[in-house]
C-alpha cells in the first residue's frame, strides 16, 4: 500500500476493450441476476474503472475507461481477478470542527450494505469534462447526493490523499465544516429521516482509532485512519 498527497490529478477517458469482461460474460450476467433478485433496487448502469497510475511530482495520473456496472461488481465480488484494472473512487473525507471525521453507514438496499466509509462513488460518465474524469466535481456531487450539504456549507482542500491498497485507488479530498462532528452527524440523519430512499442509513463519528470497525470499514481506509488518528 502506498499513501501519498497531491495538488493536482490528472485522469483522461480513453477507450479500452476490457478482455476480462469479455471471456467472463455468462458470467457476469449470472452474478447481476442473483444480485438484482436479491437487491432490485440494483442499476445496471455505465461507470468508469482505472488503469495504471502514476506519480510525478505533485500530480497523479491515471487512465479511466467505461464498462457496465454488473461487470464491476462482479469483478469487485471475484476478488479482482484481472490486475490489469481497478478501482478508483473519490471520497469526501469529512471532518468537524473538532478533528473528529463524519462517515456514513450504506443503507440495506445498496450494493455495500452496512459497510461505513466517507461520501463517496463510482465516476461515471456524467463525471466526465473535457475528455477526463473530474473527481472534484465527483466528489462534490456524491457529497451532497449522499448528506443533503451544500458546496457552499463545506470548505473542500485543494489536496488529495491517494490511497493505492491492492485492486482498489481511493482518491480522498479533505472537506472541512465549520461545526462540532456530532453535530453534523445530527443534521445529516435529520435530512435522511426525509428522504423516501437515502442512500445512507446513518452516520457514523470516528475521533479516534478506536472507532474504525475493520469489519465494516474498507481495508485502505482502516490503514489511513492508522496515519492520522491518535490511539
Amino acid at each position: 500500500m502506498r499513501i501519498i498527497t497531491v495538488s493536482r490529478l490528472e485522469l483522461p477517458v480513453i477507450e479500452h476493450d476490457w478482455e476480462w469482461r469479455g471471456r467472463e460474460a455468462d458470467a457476469i450476467a449470472e452474478r447481476w441476476a442473483r444480485a438484482r433478485a436479491a437487491k432490485p433496487a440494483l442499476f445496471d448502469g455505465r461507470v468508469l474503472m482505472m488503469r495504471g497510475g502514476v506519480v510525478t511530482e505533485d500530480l497523479y495520473g491515471a487512465a479511466f475507461f467505461e464498462t457496465d456496472f454488473s461487470a464491476f461488481l462482479a469483478w469487485r465480488d471475484l476478488d479482482f481477478p484481472d490486475p490489469s484494472v481497478r478501482n478508483g473512487f473519490g471520497m469526501a473525507a469529512l471532518r468537524g470542527s473538532d478533528g473528529a471525521y463524519v462517515l456514513g453507514v450504506m443503507g440495506e438496499h445498496t450494493a455495500n450494505a452496512g459497510q461505513i466509509y466517507f461520501p463517496s462513488g463510482t465516476p461515471d460518465r456524467s463525471d466526465v469534462r473535457e475528455g477526463a474524469v473530474d473527481l472534484a466535481g465527483s466528489v462534490e456531487r456524491e457529497l451532497c447526493e449522499e448528506t443533503g450539504l451544500r458546496a457552499a456549507d463545506v470548505r473542500f482542500e485543494d489536496r488529495w490523499h491517494v490511497v493505492d491498497y491492492g485492486a482498489r485507488t481511493g482518491f480522498l479530498r479533505p472537506v472541512a465544516v465549520d461545526a462540532p462532528a456530532a453535530e453534523i452527524a445530527r443534521e445529516i440523519e435529520a435530512r435522511l429521516r426525509h428522504e423516501a430512499r437515502p442512500e445512507l442509513a446513518g452516520m457514523h463519528v470516528v475521533r479516534r482509532r478506536a472507532d474504525v470497525d475493520p469489519a465494516r470499514v474498507p481495508d485502505f481506509l482502516v490503514r489511513w485512519f492508522e496515519g492520522v488518528l491518535p490511539a
